[in-house]
């Protein structure tokens, strides 16, 4: 009797595990991993995130039109974990000094402009909010609407003169936020 319960639990074990791997797997290919980094002048940001598709879905919207990721609901800037950004140096973040580190970078996203949080709680898995108590900024970014359609979330860097600006895209939104070395 005492074996069979031991194969039994051995078993579920097995399954909850196989399980475990498969959905971990699959939610990595439907949404691959990215990183993007920029360095330059002893500058650098460093970027991990993953990249979901559009999928012929409207993205940023209303609840009531069934939006992907609704106006004024936190989004953890792609999918799979939560999107952290690094800093090698001090930097000027949108106006407001920010210190060298690593922070967690999410979004509540409106129509006409983006609120951008940095906040000091790591590693998460991104789907659930943040510690508010531990946001560090809160800033908003105007939305720009693109006449083309972006098909993967992307994350990527521009430059002007001495300013970078990490730039999102989805869909038709991108976001630009200024970020120069303090």
């Amino acid at each position: 009797m005492k074996k069979k319960i031991l194969i039994g639990v051995g078993i579920v074990f097995l399954i909850l595990v196989v399980g475990f791997l498969y959905l971990n797997y699959r939610n990595r290919t439907l949404s691959p991993p990215g990183v993007v980094k920029y360095d330059k002048n002893d500058f650098i940001i460093e970027i991990p995130y993953s990249r979901p598709s559009k999928k012929g879905r409207l993205i940023f919207g209303s609840k009531e039109d069934g939006a992907l990721q609704p106006y004024g609901v936190y989004w953890r800037l792609g999918a799979n974990e939560a999107t952290e950004v690094t800093f090698n140096r001090d930097v000027i973040f949108n106006g407001t000094k920010v210190s060298a580190g690593t922070y967690r970078i999410y979004t509540v996203p409106g129509e006409h402009q983006f609120e951008i949080f940095l906040n000091t709680e790591l590693g998460k898995w991104g789907a659930f909010e943040p510690n508010h108590e531990l946001d560090i900024l809160k800033t908003d970014v105007p939305v720009e609407i693109s006449n083309e359609s972006v098909e993967q979330f992307t994350i990527r860097f521009e430059e002007e003169n001495s300013t970078v600006f990490i730039v999102f895209e989805w869909s038709d939104v991108k976001i630009k936020i200024p970020v120069e070395p303090n």
